[in-house]
C-alpha cells in the first residue's frame, strides 16, 4: 500500500518491497506485520534471529531491552518513505521520530543489503490469511 491514504494493517504476514532509485523493485523481503498492541509489544523479544523484517504499526520509536541481537531500524513516514535508519545493539532506547508512523526492524546489516536507506520508498503487500 502506498500514497497518502491512512494505512491500517492487521497482524499477519506480507512482503516488504523496497523500491530502487529509479522506482523499480530493488528487493522483496518476507515481512511479519505487528499492528495490534500485543504484537507490537512482543516484537522481537526473545528471538535469536529474524527471517526478513518486522513492521510495527503504528510506531515512532522502539527499544532493544531484553533483545538478544543487534537490529537495523527504519523509521517510515505516513507515505512509507524512510526518514532514518539506525543499527541498535541490545539494551538501548531509540529516540522517537516526530514524523514517523511505522517502524521496520531487521537483523543488523540486512537493510544495507536491501538498498534500504533514507529517502527510499517501500511498499507493504499483505498476504491473504490462510
Amino acid at each position: 500500500m502506498r500514497g497518502g491514504a491512512v494505512v491500517r494493517w492487521r497482524d499477519g504476514r506480507g512482503e516488504l518491497v523496497v523500491r530502487g532509485p529509479d522506482g523499480g523493485v530493488g528487493a522483496r523481503v518476507p515481512l511479519e506485520i505487528a499492528a495490534s498492541y500485543r504484537a507490537r509489544t512482543r516484537g522481537l523479544l526473545g528471538r535469536e534471529s529474524l527471517e526478513g523484517a518486522l513492521l510495527l504499526s503504528p510506531a515512532n520509536s522502539i527499544h532493544t531491552f531484553r533483545m538478544r541481537m543487534p537490529i537495523d531500524v527504519a523509521y517510515l513516514d505516513r507515505r512509507l518513505r524512510v526518514l532514518a535508519v539506525r543499527t541498535m545493539p541490545p539494551g538501548r532506547l531509540g529516540r522517537p521520530r516526530v514524523r514517523a508512523r511505522h517502524v521496520v526492524e531487521a537483523e543488523a546489516g540486512a537493510m544495507a543489503g536491501w538498498g534500504l536507506g533514507v529517502g527510499a520508498v517501500v511498499e507493504v503487500r499483505v498476504l491473504p490469511r490462510v
